[in-house]
Parts: structure tokens; C-alpha cells; sequence
């Protein structure tokens, strides 16, 4: 395996910030890294204590003397720290005036400075203490809402995806290496005749084994952005009243007078520890209202994109008038509470589906559907989760095809070409090669201090 090549350092500066939650606390850490995090951790606690051990200390204004809290303080130097820098942590009561304090000295020395968001992750990847594919792993761990999203953000995080990839550029380098031999060593006794055929049955199988990764329903996205389910039919059917009904609270205005939705509401659901986005659409009918004619078109649109649709009759309305919607809907008979027993049986005898928000008739075998269809994304931890992932597997897959049919037509250095082509796209999933322009981009949502 090669071995990568730092990047260049983010910054020269030492940075410090609160990494724990908001204040006051009963606990606050602060994290200084930088190569004058001795300086500061000296200044402040007057004292360096034993490498990833924690010491209790003292913390002082430097300056005047006076004792700003009691707590513990770590040293974790360089390069065996989280940020491959020097590191100190201070672990102090959670007050603003003591936080204040540690502040106003950090922010007095010279090279110090409060850090950015996502920042001491950063200079992680910069130290190669992660990879890209580990540092979006972190940023969805920190995020995660529900089990199965942290079970996913935890597998990327610990390296599932990271290991695949470095395991199929290992592949790909020893293909290139036997076409390589082929081209420059062709006339040496010692050297095989017809390497293109290894080489070439190696990016064959590569190939398959990516499509196979990418043959998921895009489950891994999926889970991180949740499980949508639209809620639609017809005005006055009970859509938002449903709505609240699941989210415990009203969310939705419920009124008698057609057409009060007029845009989509979501609402976020945690369903046996899958994300589920709950989707209010307007009612679905034919109107000169050109605002309300927006909203119904929009409606069917976030239908035709969910990952299930409830289509909502209104029980005590007739017979339903039919829109297109998913493929993946499924008929929710509302208002079943106006039904006699005959009218009921029925619709049980037919499989349908019959709920009363108004009484919770029917809700609980409603709310089972949902888990159900929602636990699908809940197995084992995807291997690709976003689309940046996707989008540099899929451009590796393109160029091992055209890899195999250069091969056939025994263009050496052409095959060579576009098996480099294919690693290199490999490279761009781990942060191996060519990402700089996407880094701002995926640290804007990290939160400072981490």
C-alpha cells in the first residue's frame, strides 16, 4: 500500500475552542492544538502534565495569579493526538465567567485564535489522523438523530468504506504494475509474455465488485437524509390532521375550508431507530388558484420522489378520485370513525387500510406500516452513504470498461492510462487525491470545537 503524503498544514496557528456542549455546564472542556499548545497549557496550568494521563490542576491568570477554577488537564503531544498537533484539553467547571477568563489568556498569546468550525478535524485529515471518507463519518455521527444512523455514521467513521477503497487501489496498482512491465520490460527474458491478460482480468473484477457497491437503492443516503413519506390526496381528506396525529403536536393548521396547505411541512419521526420525514402536501384537485395550483403540483412532485406515499380517502366520502402518484403508495382509508360495521368489514376484507385521526382507530397498525417499511434501511451499515462517494465510484467503474476494451484491442499504454484514471477516482473517495475544493464545503456543517 502506498503511503500517502501529508497535506500542507492548514494553518500555523494554535487554535482553541469549547468542545463540549453550551454553557453554564456542570462540565466544560476546552481543546487547544497547535505547536504552542505547550506554551499556553504551561501558562495557564503551570505545569506539563504526563502524556495522556489526567493530572488535576490549578488554572491562573498568568498575569496576575489569581485561581480561575480547579479542574483536570491532559497533554497529548504530537503526532500522537487526534489532530496530529500538540493537543491540551482542559477540563473545568462549566461557567461563562471561568470560560471568559481561560479565554481572555488564550486569546493573549501571540499565534493563538479561537478556532473554526471543523477545524481540529481538519487539521486531522491535513495530519492523515483520517481519511475523507473517516471525517464525513464523523460529521454524520455527530449529527445522527436515530440508532441506525449512528450505526451507519460509526461503520464510515471507523473506516468500512475506507478499507474497501484502499483495498481495490491495492487491486488497481497491481494491475498497472504488470501492464507497466509489459510496456517497459517487454524484451527481458525474465519477464512474462501477455501481463495485459492478469491485468485485465483483475480490472474485470474490480469492476463488478463496485457495481455491487453501488447496487444499494442508495440506501446509505437515504438513511442520512431519512426515510420520506408524503401525505396525499384530496383537500379535506385529513392530511394534516394525520400529521399532527403522528407528530404528537400540532404542526399542521387543520380548517374545514379546502386549500389551507399550500406547501409541503416536514416533520421528523424516529421510527424503530430509522429517521422518517413525515411530508404534509397540499390537496391534490383541480383549481384556478394559481398559488394553490403550485402547491398541488409540488404536492405530486414530492410524491412521485418520496420513499412511500400515504394516499388518503376520505371514508365518508364515496368513491375517490384517483391521481398518480409513487409507485410505492398505499391507500389509507381516513375518517373510518363515520362508518357502519357493514362498510368496515369491507374494507377489511379488501386489505385497506382504516384510520380515525380523530379517535386513533387504526393508528397504531398505521405507525407498525411505517416501521416496517422504514426498517428496510436499518441493516447492515451501508458502504456508501453520500454522493460524492457514489459520483467518484461510478467514474472508477466508466474507466475500468474502457480499461477492458483497450485491453482487447491491445493498446498498452491506453489500458495503462485509464487504469490510473480509475485509481485516481478510487483516491478521491478516501481524500487521497484531488478533494481541496470540496473540503470547505463538507467542514461548513461541522460545529466548532470538533
Amino acid at each position: 500500500m502506498e503511503k500517502r503524503p501529508p497535506r500542507p498544514p492548514v494553518s500555523d496557528d494554535t487554535i482553541y475552542a469549547l468542545s463540549s456542549g453550551r454553557v453554564p455546564s456542570a462540565i466544560a472542556v476546552v481543546r487547544i492544538s497547535g505547536p504552542k499548545a505547550r506554551i499556553g497549557l504551561e501558562m495557564i496550568a503551570g505545569t506539563i502534565p504526563e502524556p495522556r494521563r489526567a493530572s488535576r490542576a490549578t488554572f491562573r491568570e498568568p498575569a496576575s495569579g489569581d485561581v480561575i477554577d480547579d479542574g483536570l488537564v491532559l497533554w497529548f503531544p504530537a503526532p500522537g493526538s487526534e489532530t496530529g498537533e500538540d493537543v491540551a484539553e482542559l477540563h473545568l467547571h462549566g461557567g461563562r465567567a471561568i470560560l471568559s477568563a481561560v479565554f481572555q489568556v488564550f486569546g493573549a498569546i501571540d499565534g493563538f485564535r479561537p478556532a473554526q468550525a471543523g477545524e481540529f478535524t481538519r487539521r486531522a485529515l491535513a495530519n492523515n489522523k483520517l481519511d475523507l471518507a473517516a471525517v464525513e463519518g464523523l460529521g454524520d455521527l455527530v449529527a445522527a438523530e436515530t440508532a441506525a444512523q449512528r450505526r451507519q455514521a460509526m461503520a464510515q467513521y471507523r473506516g468500512a468504506l475506507s478499507r474497501e477503497v484502499e483495498a481495490w487501489r491495492a487491486r488497481l496498482i497491481e494491475a498497472m504494475s504488470l501492464v507497466e512491465a509489459a510496456i517497459d520490460f517487454s524484451d527481458e527474458g525474465d519477464v512474462p509474455q501477455n501481463l495485459l491478460a492478469p491485468a485485465a482480468e483483475i480490472a474485470r473484477e474490480l469492476g463488478e465488485e463496485i457495481k455491487r457497491a453501488l447496487d444499494d437503492g442508495r440506501r446509505g443516503e437515504r438513511l442520512r437524509d431519512g426515510f420520506v413519506v408524503a401525505i396525499a390526496g384530496a383537500p379535506n381528506v385529513g392530511k394534516s390532521t394525520l400529521l399532527n396525529r403522528l407528530a404528537a403536536r400540532e404542526v399542521a393548521i387543520v380548517s374545514a375550508l379546502p386549500g389551507t396547505t399550500r406547501d409541503a411541512i416536514e416533520v421528523a419521526l424516529d421510527l424503530a431507530g430509522v429517521p422518517v420525514v413525515l411530508v404534509d402536501t397540499a390537496g391534490v384537485r383541480d383549481t384556478s388558484d394559481p398559488v394553490e395550483a403550485e402547491g398541488v403540483r409540488r404536492a405530486l412532485a414530492r410524491a412521485q420522489s418520496a420513499d412511500l406515499v400515504l394516499w388518503l380517502i376520505d371514508a365518508s366520502g364515496g368513491a375517490p378520485e384517483r391521481a398518480a402518484t409513487s409507485e410505492r403508495s398505499i391507500e389509507v382509508w381516513t375518517k373510518s370513525d363515520v362508518l357502519d360495521s357493514e362498510a368496515q368489514r369491507t374494507l377489511s376484507e379488501q386489505g385497506s387500510i382504516r384510520i380515525s385521526a380523530k379517535t386513533g382507530a387504526g393508528m397504531d397498525e398505521l405507525i407498525a406500516l411505517l416501521a416496517r417499511e422504514a426498517s428496510a434501511l436499518a441493516g447492515e451499515p451501508a458502504l456508501v452513504t453520500r454522493e460524492r462517494q457514489r459520483h467518484a465510484l461510478k467514474e472508477a467503474v466508466e474507466r475500468l470498461g474502457s480499461a477492458l476494451q483497450i485491453a482487447v484491442a491491445g493498446q498498452e499504454e491506453l489500458f495503462a492510462e485509464e487504469l490510473r484514471l480509475a485509481a485516481r477516482a478510487l483516491g478521491r473517495v478516501t481524500g487521497a487525491v484531488g478533494v481541496e475544493e470540496v473540503l470547505d464545503a463538507i467542514f461548513r456543517n461541522f460545529c466548532v470545537g470538533k
